[in-house]
């Protein structure tokens, strides 16, 4: 299905950081005191999207309470809730000239309502900007009353991703996930709100088989989802899951095809991310919707 994990082939090289618009985002971030998923989780294309002006900011912290084997995010116990992030994002997002922000977060299973209360109020004062907003949220144990918090403020996209098929899930994610509990979580907000744009994505690389990928795509689909990420696992240090293989370009390019054939908008390559090009996939799909060549 791919090449050994001996070394990284050629195909996963990034770009350097530039300057000009990468500092001045950079600049805002740090005046502001926002978190990044961009730099908390080692993102390949962190360069390419700061330098194009845009950011996944991070809320309630950079702790997280769960412990995926994947992720480079740090585990423990959290900070307070900042009740000051939701007006510093807001003002960021305003200065940086944004239309479009991608709000994720940590796991927060040390809070009551799991951190549902602070995504709304970003979400809520962020689109007071007038910017579009897509939230990529933790599954709030599937819970409907604090998904429809959430989704009451009106995010563009909702996205909550399985991360990796069924099968590894339990060797890949937190044991508090589970590949059934996500789907949940993605026909709730569909449920809740029938037009909403929902979203979801995988790693590959991680030992799966491709037909557990089709599967996946296929019970997302099932779910309501709309729009399907595909990109290739990156062992962030050595405490993490090795890489299994390098997954080629090819293979990316059959599984958009297929994810298509599904009903699925699918972006699927090496360097993708749930949030890569996330503004831009939304207006293309929004367009289709519109056209009816969906």
């Amino acid at each position: 299905m791919g090449l050994s994990a001996t070394s990284k082939p050629s195909w996963l090289k990034t770009i350097l950081p530039g300057r000009g618009e990468f500092r001045k985002v950079k600049g805002l971030l740090r005046r502001y005191r926002l978190n990044t998923v961009c730099e908390a989780a080692r993102c390949p294309n962190l360069g390419r999207c700061w330098a194009k002006g845009t950011a996944t900011v991070m809320i309630l912290g950079s702790i997280c309470t769960r412990s995926c084997r994947f992720c480079a995010v740090k585990t423990g116990r959290p900070e307070p809730v900042d009740p000051e992030e939701p007006e510093r994002i807001a003002t960021a997002a305003s200065k940086l000239g944004l239309s479009y922000l991608v709000i994720t977060s940590v796991d927060r299973d040390d809070l009551a309502d799991l951190g549902a209360s602070q995504f709304a109020r970003v979400v809520e004062l962020v689109r007071k900007q007038g910017v579009e907003v897509e939230v990529l949220v933790p599954d709030f144990d599937a819970k409907e009353e604090l998904i429809k918090r959430v989704v009451d403020e009106g995010p563009q996209v909702f996205a909550h991703n399985l991360e990796t098929v069924a099968r590894l899930t339990p060797e890949v994610r937190d044991p508090r996930h589970s590949y059934d509990r996500s789907l949940e979580v993605l026909r709730i907000a569909r449920r809740l709100k029938p037009g909403l744009i929902t979203k979801t994505g995988l790693m590959v690389g991680l030992g799966e088989d491709e037909e557990e990928v089709i599967r996946a795509m296929r019970d997302a689909r099932s779910a309501g989802v709309d729009i399907f990420t595909i990109g290739q696992y990156l062992q962030p240090t050595r405490n993490h899951l090795p890489v299994q293989a390098y997954i080629p370009p090819h293979t990316f390019s059959r599984y958009q095809r297929i994810g298509t054939e599904l009903g699925l908008k699918v972006v699927s390559g090496p360097l993708v991310r749930s949030s890569y090009k996330a503004a831009e996939i939304y207006h293309q799909l929004r367009r289709d919707y519109g056209s009816g060549s969906v």
